[in-house]
């Protein structure tokens, strides 16, 4: 193994410094799709080249034809299969390991086994239909042949020859004339119909099938469908589709159990035809001149049966009269049937083994057949025997269930006698665990006369019909065979002797040898349909005139499952004309051609490279003691792929006694047995609550059904456990961080310069080349200077407008207005407040006009404000105690606030602080009317204009100081990229308190000059068409929003576009529409809202993000000329490794990434390693670094300035332009230079953020951002509402919230492990199951996962489950 992994990795060295592709493919670097074509780098054209760039250089041409041959120089695509390279080979590969110890055949390739001729008794009927009408028509003709058990034990209903020849007639004569005489959906000979009878009425169902034979129809069985939710009932109504069923047989007391309309119609069965339903009794007699149809030719179809697949899906499998008439003389011939003998009957009569022994052959043999139905033998499990002791019965048709279930029990042993049993026929003798029950039934009742040549297993399948059976009474050496066989080489397909008492041997028992007139031959399993050597589990397959002839209407499955050629080692056919039939049977042929099966394709499970049998598993679960705590028939197991490779699933029904404790040792227990006898791992082990695994007809487990519930999540289990750790040996190689032969920083650069990759490093436009509107700068420098001569210069222009959520104007100040109401906040905390210059103020105010107000009233007198945002009505214990840490830390030695917040601050709620006293607060609802003597001028530009606090998504509390100088740079900032004039009106709606969001509520305006319409997003969440409704209304061409606000539109307004467009709301006149964001953007939910609201009119252009952080709170905006922002698909698998590569869209774990916004004029970005500070190039991941005027000074903390804050701050690259000085940002992204030409003429650099560094998740060395996890996660299940994901101690913890009811919540731990397994190659440790609204989510939108975490930690998530994966 070790050998061949240092194969794999052999191709990947030496390390690639620009892409992930590995050097033994030769394809182009992926990473630049610009450059990826000209053989050239950019930059690098050569001249000629250059000249002819632009078309035919000297010449001038149209337009048109200069596109035109633009458009033929660029390069063609390249070919598909490049983009969809298997890039995981080396799972595959993992997942299969070749083992070189592994056992191999090393028999002669086997010959095929012939039964001995078909000597077809004298004086058995010519076809099956005469059998009807000779015993019928007979002086016998009131022999029994047919009589049921009903449920008190009683012999009910019994049917005589005579009745059967009768009543089918009847049946056949009204089929085919009259159709029940309302002369509905003509039947002809020919047409196939559904015979429609429940399982305690095989009397009705007789009737029917021979009618049918007689009137040249085929009957289709199937079950009787009970609700419109039934297991399966969709692929059933699929068959009767394909078929053409349009008519279907029942009986009256049947049809009144089929649900209803209420008009008294049958109700229609998801996927079902429309049928007309024929009631079977009580109809006219045929007249004395109708004659039965003549017979039909041999080759056609006698009747159709249904084979279920391991997916579920129904095929019909169609057995011609020819087939019929020489199954039912095989079987006569194999199991010496004689006309009289009583047979017992367990089984369902309406398929395989139950429908040809005691349907076909019985009657065939004028035989008497004793129904037991599976709901008598439910109350009393010893009536088959009973009945055999009673009528003397010498065949008894049984599966080893019956046998176990009558070895239980053991009160009505007594009086049982067995011995004029001949024939024990076991249905399921295929299965590897019928051996038991045959063997512990022996040992019972051979004191009653049980002898142990009347045990005769049998193996069938629908296709191939009876395969073998063990013959009645046959003596001599190979009657018998056992076979105690090594599990370990059936696992590698090889048949290899164990030692009898070994935990790890199979016992098989044959079941019986070739019938007369077959052959058999073993095929492989995988690919062509090679013979196999004579030690090798193959597929049995079977040539003779007994077997089924194709499935209906499919016919590509026919010619693969009907008409196999087997071939020889060197590819040559076989000799011998014979096509053969496989049976879905795994298993090879024993001495004397016996046959042994030891599974069947269906249960078929490979792991690891290894085969695995379903059956198998269930032998071992069933053989962990103590049995008490699960039912012992309901027990499902399956296997599903997740990542590349098949993982085994056990579901068990619990009993209701049974504790969470006991169920859980259980469980262990199990996977211990597996593991060791086995040598597998189980990848989900879950328990039910009784009675909830969905059932077949005859109470068994409906497997694929059961399945798909897994799969989709509507299981319910009542525990799981999952051990992904121990069993998903197939991840990913960790990515190895080198110490010893590390490469340096400057190395990296150099190797990128070797390469031709660009060096990431992209600024905006420069500031200093922009003069202002008016002249070099005539209104002063500082905002609140600006205020004051705007106040004198524009007094009327209406500044402010305030809505509330009726759209109405709440309040809107001039410039004159704002100017005075600020002095007057003035005078208040000179004349109550005795503020001193560079005291800090805290503002308590909910979002509105009396924020701003109060934030240039401290600035008037030289105090510096700090916006707070009120405490919470709903939720005031942790958001007073938010409220009082902020005030605590920004050291604010006073407080302003309105009349309702300060009641609040000052309630009984005081309780939940610590007794600690407030700050002074001021109330401005009541203004001094005064004017200020003088307004402070701040004497430099680096002084503190205001305090900027926020927590952020890592749930830290960070306040920044911003200058006089940055606060005025970064408007002229934004001015100059929005083009804001005084003319324009711009709507925002997003929270005033922090970033980006106070730079707009409360400087821009003022700044610009602008009119801004104030729409708090509280008002909204009321309303939820108010910023919209207002946008329109005001014809407003810039807006900025948040997530949130954008969510709850997208949300709350899917259904009323039209409605809106009604009322004339119009959004055609929005230019830019911006999210203000500190993350990567949301693509899904801006993409959704630009769908939704473009039925109004809104340009697909005009929204996009922006985005900023606590160390610059604006880097990137899109502005009113920049190029439309671009979306590109990197590979998650690179980014995982630091690494962009640029993939195709749709390509496989591509990941679409939109660029946040154009970067501002004035800013300059790099990025760099986190680590070792050296510049990155264009396809590597780093930490963006900034550089511009309206970086914030510093962060402001309770201890003044320490060492992190420099290095946040002072930031200086090792490599590159390395005397520069930057800010870092604490985000992971990426620079691309885009095909996009700005203003300027420049190509247009895009930034891309990918996720905050302090959130990455680091596991196995590679680097996971938690969006892209909970994005997997979200899709999995409908009732999963929101999800957080963060990592403790190596493990991956997943947090998410229910939106369902509590027994749900185990649905989603399957779901959720396999999907993020699948397609992030990681194995999540601990899965917690939580309400709605637990997952802590900041003002902004944002998922608090740190806080979460420490929540989970310190055990406070009340959660309703949780699954720790082993």
């Amino acid at each position: 193994m070790t050998d061949l992994m240092r194969n794999i990795t052999s191709f990947s060295q030496p390390p690639d410094v620009t892409n992930n592709t590995g050097g033994g493919n030769n394809r182009p670097p992926r990473d630049d799709r610009i450059t990826r074509y000209s053989g050239l780098a950019p930059g690098r054209q050569s001249s000629s080249d250059s000249e002819n760039w632009r078309g035919t250089g000297r010449w001038k041409v149209s337009n048109k034809i200069q596109q035109l041959l633009n458009t033929l120089k660029r390069p063609k695509r390249r070919p598909l299969p490049e983009f969809y390279l298997d890039d995981e080979e080396d799972l595959e590969i993992a997942a299969n390991p070749k083992d070189p110890n592994a056992p191999k055949p090393e028999g002669m390739v086997m010959t095929p086994a012939r039964g001995e001729q078909l000597v077809i008794p004298a004086g058995l009927p010519r076809s099956v239909e005469d059998a009807v009408y000779r015993y019928g028509s007979s002086s016998g003709y009131k022999a029994p042949v047919a009589t049921i058990l009903d449920a008190n034990g009683k012999l009910s209903v019994s049917l005589t020859y005579g009745k059967l020849l009768s009543r089918s007639q009847k049946m056949a004569y009204n089929l085919l004339t009259r159709l029940g005489g309302r002369g509905e959906g003509n039947v002809m000979p020919g047409d196939r119909v559904a015979l429609v009878y429940p399982n305690n009425d095989p009397v009705s169902f007789m009737c029917a099938f021979y009618a049918c034979l007689q009137a040249g129809l085929v009957p289709v069985p199937i079950e009787v469908p009970l609700s419109r939710r039934d297991a399966g009932s969709q692929q059933i109504g699929f068959l009767l589709g394909s078929c053409g069923v349009s008519v279907a047989l029942t009986s009256e007391a049947c049809f009144k159990g089929i649900p209803k309309t209420s008009a008294g119609e049958v109700v229609s069965f998801k996927g079902w035809p429309k049928l007309t339903w024929f009631i079977t009794d009580h109809l006219p007699k045929p007249p004395k001149d109708w004659q039965i149809p003549p017979r039909h030719s041999d080759d056609s179809a006698a009747y159709i049966e249904y084979s279920t697949d391991k997916d579920g899906s129904v095929k019909g499998v169609v057995v011609t009269r020819s087939a019929m008439l020489a199954h039912c003389r095989t079987l006569t011939s194999a199991c010496n049937y004689t006309e009289g003998e009583v047979a017992v009957c367990v089984l369902d009569f309406k398929r395989e083994v139950g429908l040809w022994h005691s349907m076909l052959c019985s009657v065939f043999n004028g035989m008497h057949v004793i129904f037991i139905p599976y709901s008598v033998m439910k109350v009393n499990p010893a009536s088959w025997m009973q009945m055999i002791t009673r009528f003397k019965a010498s065949i008894a048709i049984v599966k080893s269930r019956d046998l176990h279930w009558g070895l239980l029990a053991t009160k009505d042993h007594k009086d049982v006698s067995l011995q004029s049993l001949r024939l024990l026929l076991v249905a399921d003798g295929a299965n590897p665990w019928s051996l038991s029950s045959c063997d512990q039934f022996l040992a019972v009742f051979q004191s009653k006369g049980l002898r142990p040549d009347a045990i005769c297993p049998c193996a069938s399948s629908p296709e191939a019909l009876t395969v073998s059976v063990r013959r009645p009474g046959h003596g001599g050496a190979n009657a018998v065979g056992r076979g105690v066989l090594s599990m370990q080489g059936l696992s590698f397909g090889v048949v290899r002797v164990d030692q009898e008492n070994s935990l790890t041997s199979l016992t098989l028992q044959d079941c019986g040898q070739v019938l007369p007139g077959a052959m058999i031959v073993v095929i492989k399993l995988e690919g062509l349909p090679f013979l196999c050597r004579t030690d090798e589990v193959g597929e049995i397959c079977v040539a003779g005139g007994a077997v089924g002839d194709q499935y209906w209407g499919l016919q590509g499955m026919t010619n693969n499952t009907f008409k196999v050629q087997p071939l020889m080692l060197d590819s040559t056919p076989m000799n011998g004309t014979s096509t053969y039939v496989r049976t879905g049977l795994l298993g090879f042929l024993g001495p004397g051609g016996l046959v042994f099966v030891c599974g069947s394709r269906d249960g078929l499970m490979t792991v690891t490279g290894r085969k695995h049998n379903t059956d198998d598993i269930i032998a071992t679960v069933l053989a962990v003691e103590p049995m008490k705590f699960i039912y012992r028939g309901r027990i499902a197991v399956f296997s599903h792929k997740v990542l590349r490779d098949e993982r085994i699933c056990v579901i068990a029904e619990q009993r209701p006694d049974c504790s969470e404790e006991e169920s859980f040792q259980w469980m262990s227990r199990v996977l211990q047995a597996v593991d060791s006898i086995h040598q597998v791992g189980i990848y989900c082990l879950a328990l039910v609550p009784p009675n909830h695994l969905p059932k077949t007809p005859l109470g068994g487990i409906h497997l694929s059904e059961t399945r798909k519930k897994f799969l989709e999540g509507s299981l319910h289990p009542a525990n799981v456990l999952m051990c992904p750790h121990t069993c998903v040996t197939n991840l990913p190689k960790p990515r190895e961080v080198h110490h010893g032969n590390y490469v340096g920083p400057a190395s990296v650069m150099v190797g990128n310069l070797v390469q031709g990759n660009r060096l990431a490093s992209a600024q905006g436009r420069d500031m200093g080349l922009m003069d202002d509107e008016d002249g070099m700068r005539r209104h002063p420098q500082f905002i609140a200077d600006i205020l004051k001569w705007r106040a004198s210069t524009t007094e009327n222009h209406e500044i402010l407008t305030l809505l509330n959520s009726k759209g109405q104007v709440a309040t809107s100040l001039t410039c004159a207005q704002l100017h005075k109401k600020a002095e007057r906040v003035g005078c208040l905390l000179l004349e109550k407040g005795h503020i001193n210059t560079g005291d800090h103020v805290a503002l308590i105010y909910p979002p509105g006009v009396d924020l701003i107000a109060a934030f240039y009233g401290c600035l008037y007198v030289g105090a510096v404000p700090v916006t707070i945002r009120p405490p919470h009505p709903q939720n005031l214990q942790s958001t007073v105690n938010t409220v009082r840490t902020v005030v605590e830390v920004s050291k604010s030695s006073i407080i302003l606030s309105t009349l309702t917040v300060i009641k609040l601050l000052k309630s009984k709620e005081e309780k939940f602080d610590s007794g600690k006293k407030w700050a002074p607060i001021l109330d401005t609802d009541d203004l001094p009317k005064k004017r200020l003597p003088s307004i402070y001028k701040a004497p430099t530009p680096e002084m503190i204009a205001y305090l900027d606090f926020s927590v952020s998504t890592t749930g830290m509390l960070a306040g920044i100081k911003m200058s006089h100088g940055a606060a005025t740079s970064l408007c002229l900032s934004m001015k100059v990229a929005c083009e804001l004039y005084p003319s324009r009106v711009v709507a925002l709606c997003l929270d005033p308190y922090c970033g980006l969001g106070l730079a707009l509520w409360v400087l821009s305006s003022v700044y610009s000059g602008h009119q801004s319409i104030l729409i708090p997003p509280g008002e909204v969440e009321l309303n939820p068409s108010l910023w919209l409704s207002a946008v329109s209304q005001y014809k407003v061409r810039d807006t900025f929003c948040s997530y949130g606000v954008m969510e709850l539109c997208t949300k709350g307004l899917g259904s009323s576009i039209t409605a809106l467009k009604q009322r004339g709301v119009n959004l055609a006149c929005v230019r830019t529409c911006v999210v203000v964001a500190e993350e990567r953007p949301r693509v899904q939910l801006t993409s959704s809202f630009s769908k939704l609201f473009s039925g109004l009119g809104l340009s697909p252009r005009a929204v996009s993000t922006s985005f900023g952080c606590r160390v610059n709170v604006a880097i990137c905006l899109q502005g009113a000329s920049s190029p439309d922002p671009t979306t590109v698909f990197v590979d998650l698998r690179s980014l995982r490794h630091d690494r962009v590569t640029l993939v195709e869209r749709g390509a496989p774990h591509s990941l679409c990434l939109m660029e946040s916004g154009k970067l501002l004029p004035g800013v300059k970005v790099v990025i760099a390693n986190p680590d070792t500070k050296g510049q990155c190039s264009d396809s590597h991941l780093g930490e963006i670094w900034v550089q511009c005027n309206h970086n914030a000074s510093g962060y402001f903390t309770v201890y003044g300035d320490d060492g992190t804050s420099n290095d946040h701050f002072n930031a200086q690259l090792v490599t590159g332009s390395t005397g520069e000085v930057y800010a870092r940002t604490g985000y992971l992204g990426f620079l691309r230079r885009t095909e996009s030409v700005q203003a300027d003429g420049e190509l247009h650099d895009a930034v891309f953020v990918v996720g905050a560094l302090d959130e990455t998740v680091i596991l196995r060395g590679m680097r996971y951002h938690p969006i892209d996890i909970e994005m997997t996660v979200m899709r999995c299940h409908k009732k999963i509402s929101e999800c957080a994901v963060f990592s403790w101690t190596n493990l991956l913890v997943v947090v998410v919230e229910l939106d369902g009811a509590e027994y749900e919540a185990l649905d989603l731990v399957p779901l959720i492990t396999s999907s993020v397994l699948e397609e992030h190659q990681v194995i999540v440790g601990v899965i917690v199951v939580v309400d709605p609204g637990v997952v802590p989510i900041n003002s902004r939108g944002e998922k608090q996962r740190m806080h979460l975490r420490d929540g989970f930690l310190a055990d406070q998530l009340d959660p309703i489950y949780v699954a720790y994966n082993m």
